[in-house]
């Protein structure tokens, strides 16, 4: 449970809207919000208040100015990421450094790590602060995590947006990262997100050093989860969106009940790639989910690191092993955190 703490001077920002248009509230659980423009995060924080309260006021004061920075470096970060112009903010350079190993073989600007990039920025203002014991900075689904000795997050797993709104809703699955593990961002990417893909994975979730990297590696690895069916629906992004980093690039717009063989395919191509990043030290893990199989790849399939739930998941398999039914897997399309 986060502690709820009373912290005057967020207090006050709240009652006085920035001049930047961000807004910072104080949630009934405890946790904060801040949310300027499209950025929008939730952060919990564990610890004493007094840790608490000294941390707090630095995270939101650069969290104002994260926001204008990015939009004076946009036209860079919409660019590919094998570029040799260098970024001047941090959370910019953050951006470029996570996405540019993998220019070279992909098709990758440095937007395919914002969201990453941002959570990671903040993050800092935690793992620094004396006192603080655990805390995660949530955007939209991307995740940095501080995890002090002795501590952990449970962190679940929903891979299937399609089922939001319909009863029962629970989790596919969840993972428990410690602080002995080498986890420190989670992020998950798929056709169904607020972000394009160029596959056609429900959900990929990756688990990483940091959220950064985790963000990009994401967005490569549901790439990479692709079959030519009939059932899926592709169009050009800049169709869908003006100002799209992708151009006229196909993105996937619908798909359609696949055959098994099919599913079996596209999931396989994208654990393939999955396992290259594993095997290359780029990530930890990953989770990969398609009309209820998942793959799993890397950490992600040590023993009792997958729990599993009750839920409809036809099949998973690890990226060695054989197939198993599975009565409900814990996975997800937006992290949750306990």
């Amino acid at each position: 449970m986060n502690r709820p703490v009373s912290v005057p001077s967020m207090a006050a920002a709240v009652a006085a809207p920035h001049p930047s248009g961000a807004v910072c509230a104080m949630l009934q659980d405890g946790r904060w919000h801040f949310q300027h423009g499209p950025i929008d995060l939730v952060i919990g924080v564990d610890g004493p208040s007094d840790a608490v309260q000294a941390a707090i006021p630095g995270a939101w004061q650069r969290f104002t100015r994260i926001l204008p920075e990015l939009a004076g470096e946009l036209a860079l970060l919409r660019r590919p990421a094998g570029g040799s112009a260098e970024a001047q903010g941090r959370v910019a350079a953050r951006m470029l450094a996570a996405c540019r190993p993998y220019a070279a073989q992909v098709f990758v600007t440095p937007m395919a790590a914002v969201a990453g990039s941002v959570a990671d920025e903040l993050i800092g203002f935690f793992s620094a602060q004396a006192g603080i014991e655990r805390a995660y900075v949530n955007n939209g689904g991307d995740i940095a995590l501080h995890i002090g000795p002795g501590r952990a997050y449970r962190v679940g797993l929903f891979s299937d947006l399609s089922r939001v709104g319909r009863l029962p809703l629970g989790l596919d699955g969840a993972f428990e990262i410690t602080a002995a593990m080498p986890v420190r961002g989670v992020a998950t990417s798929g056709w169904r997100g607020r972000s394009f893909s160029m596959g056609i994975a429900d959900s990929v979730t990756v688990l990483a050093a940091d959220a950064a990297q985790a963000d990009v590696a994401a967005t490569l690895i549901a790439n990479q989860v692709f079959v030519d069916h009939a059932a899926v629906r592709r169009a050009p992004a800049d169709t869908l969106k003006d100002d799209t980093d992708l151009g006229s690039r196909l993105v996937t717009v619908d798909v359609g009940p696949l055959p098994r063989s099919a599913i079996d395919q596209a999931l396989g191509l994208g654990a393939a790639y999955a396992r290259r990043l594993c095997d290359d030290g780029s990530i930890h893990g990953a989770v990969l989910a398609l009309q209820g199989s998942i793959r799993t790849a890397g950490i992600a399939r040590g023993p009792g690191t997958l729990e599993s739930v009750p839920l409809p998941i036809h099949s998973i398999q690890s990226d060695g092993g054989a197939r198993q039914p599975l009565l409900n897997a814990t996975t997800k399309g937006k992290p949750c955190l306990t």
